[in-house]
C-alpha cells in the first residue's frame, strides 16, 4: 500500500457558471478522473458550512447515545434501507464475493423525506414503500437530527443531479441526459461512525472498519472526517489512502456506472481501517456517503456512446432496483452478493 496522492480535484464552480466552454473543460476534467481512477474530489459544490455543520453536530449526539437505546431503530428487516445498524452486523465484502469477518462499524440510514407527505405519490414509489421506498426511521433524540439530516440530504442531492449532468456531457449525451433514470431515485443518506476504545480486542484476521468493495449505484458524494482509514485500490492495483481537502466532497462512481459506460469508467473497490488505537482515549472516524441510485425499475444498458463492433456490451441490462437489493442483501445477511460483479480481476478474493 502507497500514500501517494491519486485522487484529482475537479471545480464544480465552474459548472455552475453556465459558460459554455467551462463546462467542457469540467466535463473533460471528470472523464480523465473516471477513466483512470473512478475516485475524485470537488468543490466549487455550493453547499454551505452551516448545513454541514449542523449535520456533524445531529449524527455525533446520536452515536453517543447508549447502544440499546440506538437499536431501538433497527429497521425490520435487511431489505429496509432505513434506520440503524449496530457495530459487527454487515460485512460490506460479502458484496464483492469475499467471506470476511463483519465489519468494525453502525450507520444511520435515511431515504428521501418528503415521500411521505405527498398526496399523489408516484406509483413508482408506491409500489417500493415496503422496501426501497420504506418510511424514515426517526429516532426521538436527538431533535436535531432529522432537520439537520433532510436539509444536508436535500443539499448533497443537488450535488449529484449537478455531476450527472456533467457525466452526460462528457460521455457525449444529451444534456441532463440522466435526469430521466432519476425521477424518483433510489436515493439513500448513510451516516456511518467509527470508534475505537483503548481496551478493545484487536480485530480478527482480515476484518477492518468496512470491508472492500464497491458502490452500487450512479455516483456517491461522500463527506469525510478528516481522520486516516478510507483507502482505494489505484490504478496500480494497490491500496492507496484517501482523505479530503477542507470544504471538498469525495466522489466516487457505483456499479451501475460502470455497466452503463462499458468499464470505460469502473466502479472504484474501496474499504475503511477502524482508527488508530490511542492510550488517551476512544478515536473516531465519521463519514457521510449520499448514494443516488436511480429510479428502481430503470433498465441500465450499455449506453450508445460506449460500446462499438470492436467493444460490444459487457453486462447484460439490469433494473437499477433489483442490482441494488442484490448488493443490498448481501452484506446484511452475511452470503455472497447475487448481482452482477463489476470487480472482476481487480481484487484477490483470496487473500
Amino acid at each position: 500500500m502507497t500514500s501517494a496522492p491519486v485522487v484529482p480535484t475537479v471545480d464544480l464552480g465552474r459548472w455552475s457558471t453556465g459558460d459554455r466552454a467551462a463546462r467542457g473543460d469540467v466535463a473533460a476534467e471528470l472523464d480523465d478522473s473516471c477513466r483512470r481512477i473512478g475516485f475524485l474530489q470537488v468543490t466549487g459544490h455550493g453547499v454551505v458550512q452551516p448545513v454541514i455543520d449542523d449535520m456533524v453536530g445531529a449524527t455525533a449526539a446520536f452515536f453517543a447515545m447508549p447502544a440499546d437505546e440506538k437499536r431501538r431503530w433497527t429497521p425490520p428487516s435487511p431489505e429496509v434501507n432505513r434506520g440503524y445498524s449496530g457495530r459487527g452486523v454487515e460485512g460490506l465484502s460479502y458484496s464483492v464475493g469475499l467471506q470476511r469477518p463483519p465489519d468494525l462499524f453502525e450507520a444511520f440510514n435515511i431515504g428521501p423525506d418528503d415521500a411521505d407527505d405527498a398526496d399523489d405519490a408516484d406509483p413508482a414509489v408506491t409500489a417500493e414503500r415496503h422496501r426501497l421506498f420504506a418510511p424514515n426511521i426517526w429516532p426521538d433524540a436527538p431533535a436535531s437530527l432529522r432537520p439537520a439530516l433532510v436539509t444536508y440530504f436535500a443539499a448533497v442531492r443537488r450535488v449529484s443531479h449537478m455531476l450527472t449532468d456533467v457525466m452526460a456531457v462528457a460521455l457525449g449525451l444529451p444534456d441532463r441526459y440522466f435526469r430521466s433514470f432519476t425521477t424518483h431515485s433510489t436515493d439513500t443518506l448513510r451516516v456511518v461512525h467509527y470508534e475505537t476504545q483503548p481496551g478493545d480486542a484487536e480485530p480478527l484476521e482480515g476484518q477492518v472498519g468496512m470491508g472492500a468493495h464497491t458502490d452500487y449505484g450512479i455516483v456517491t458524494v461522500l463527506y469525510a472526517d478528516a481522520v486516516p482509514g478510507l483507502q482505494i485500490v489505484g490504478p496500480d492495483g494497490g491500496w492507496h489512502d484517501v482523505a479530503p481537502d477542507p470544504g471538498a466532497f469525495l466522489v466516487n462512481l457505483g456499479d451501475l456506472t460502470a455497466q452503463w459506460t462499458n468499464d470505460r469508467w469502473r466502479s472504484t473497490i474501496h474499504r475503511v481501517l477502524p482508527p488508530p488505537r490511542s492510550p488517551d482515549g476512544a478515536t473516531h472516524r465519521r463519514s457521510v456517503a449520499f448514494f443516488h441510485d436511480g429510479n428502481h425499475d430503470a433498465v441500465i444498458e450499455c449506453l450508445p456512446t460506449c460500446q462499438s463492433a470492436d467493444d460490444p456490451p459487457r453486462y447484460p441490462p439490469v433494473t437499477a432496483g433489483e442490482h441494488l437489493m442484490g448488493k443490498l442483501l448481501g452484506p446484511r445477511t452475511l452470503q455472497p452478493s447475487v448481482a452482477t460483479d463489476t470487480v472482476g480481476n481487480r481484487l484477490d478474493r483470496k487473500s
